[in-house]
């Protein structure tokens, strides 16, 4: 069970930074967050700190 919370934090991050991106770029209509420039530039930044968690949830588990 080792290295299960940041996998799921990872994870989380990653697709969080995903929508925030799309919502960014205006793909997704509807939300304050639509075309506004800023999420474009933060989005990617989050997904990114998602695969680095998410890489070393993956080193712990390996970890005898």
């Amino acid at each position: 069970m080792r290295g299960w919370f940041p996998l799921t934090l990872g994870l989380l991050a990653l697709v969080i930074g995903a929508v925030w991106t799309v919502q960014g770029l205006g793909f997704v209509d509807g939300s304050v967050m639509s075309d506004e420039r800023i999420w474009v530039v933060v989005g990617p930044v989050v997904a990114l700190a998602g695969l680095v968690v998410l890489w070393l949830g993956l080193r712990a588990r390996r970890r005898p």
